[in-house]
């Protein structure tokens, strides 16, 4: 019979060492190739915008919460490459074509057509998702709203039809007293021009007067109204823009302390002191064009998501503010409000 010998503990140490090293050596070998795998499985987004990140910080929650519904969370399985203009038009092209030189697996060009256009000149293989109030087939984007084609879809505001609905909302509001309409626009923003065009069109329709002004800085705003208020105008719509929306409390006090009845494209304007509000939810548009990107990253092809549009526009009325204006709201008005700010 084989008689085993008792093993000491000095050899006892060795064999746990030699275990140790043995097992270090092959997590050594396994860490790099599991930190590989994450790498590759974790998705890049690149996000590209035309304003400040301090401005769009609730957008850009939305979108993440779009993103969030498919299953996309940030830092965990996609992470996302911002890139901001800071204001600056002829920026977008190389933030653009510094997302496409990163490859990243989808652009959501947001913040309209200025973005998405830059996009699209950068990559024609890359899918695009795009945020804008512009029409997309009018600008090449797509081929169609319900057969976009090639590599770009998204979701467009239209927002060039609304400027009508916006200035009879005007008219109701001050009825005989309107004459003079103030139209306030930013012309980095290209969605603008088709939504001024329409006011334009609309105001010499119905009669009116329309007096454009310009404000592409914060440095405008004084300025802006000095003019408005020189032209003695009655009213004023303020274009869908981003930049307008991220200083809409400076704007609400100028027309407050000037005086102007003034029109908005989001419900966060009212809600901060401004008279009223029509227009589709901004926030909305964002969580959709965060769906879109989800859905792309599922393996769905941009060419067959038709371009999405908003159903529903709100309206909102400041009642507090049009007392402070003197303004009595037609109860035709209250009624169709989707909401009343007392």
């Amino acid at each position: 019979m084989q008689v085993l010998e008792p093993v000491g503990h000095m050899q006892i140490n060795q064999l746990r060492r030699r275990e140790f090293f043995t097992l270090l050596g092959g997590a050594a070998a396994t860490w790099p190739i599991t930190a590989l795998a994450q790498q590759q499985t974790m998705r890049v987004i690149g996000f590209l915008n035309i304003a400040l990140p301090t401005q769009m910080a609730y957008r850009v929650a939305a979108f993440r919460q779009g993103l969030k519904e498919l299953g996309y969370l940030e830092g965990q399985n996609i992470a996302i490459e911002y890139r901001w203009a800071e204001g600056h038009l002829d920026r977008l092209p190389a933030l653009a074509a510094d997302l496409v030189r990163r490859q990243v697996a989808v652009i959501a060009a947001t913040g309209g057509l200025g973005s998405a256009q830059a996009a699209r000149s950068a990559t024609t293989s890359i899918p695009i998702v795009f945020t804008s109030g512009s029409d997309p087939v009018q600008f090449g984007l797509v081929s169609s709203l319900s057969r976009p084609g090639g590599n770009v879809t998204g979701v467009t505001l239209i927002s060039g039809e609304l400027p009508a609905k916006r200035i009879e909302l005007l008219g109701q509001l001050l009825a005989k007293e309107l004459k003079r309409i103030g139209l306030l626009m930013n012309s980095n923003n290209l969605d603008s021009k088709a939504e001024v065009k329409q006011a334009d069109e609309v105001a010499h329709t119905l009669g009116y007067q329309l007096q454009i002004v310009r404000a592409d800085s914060e440095g405008d705003f004084e300025a802006a109204f000095a003019t408005l208020v020189e032209q003695q105008v009655d009213a004023l719509v303020v274009t869908t823009d981003p930049f307008f929306e991220s200083y809409r409390d400076r704007l609400v006090a100028l027309a407050a302390s000037h005086r102007i009845p003034t029109i908005y494209s989001v419900r966060e304007c009212p809600v901060s002191g401004g008279l009223v509000s029509y227009g589709a939810s901004i926030p909305d548009l964002y969580r959709q064009a965060g769906v879109y990107v989800g859905r792309i990253l599922r393996g769905e092809r941009p060419a067959n998501l038709p371009v999405m549009q908003p159903t529903k526009f709100d309206l909102v009325i400041n009642l507090k503010t049009a007392k402070a204006l003197n303004l009595t709201v037609p109860v035709t008005l209250l009624v169709a409000a989707d909401e009343v700010i007392e």
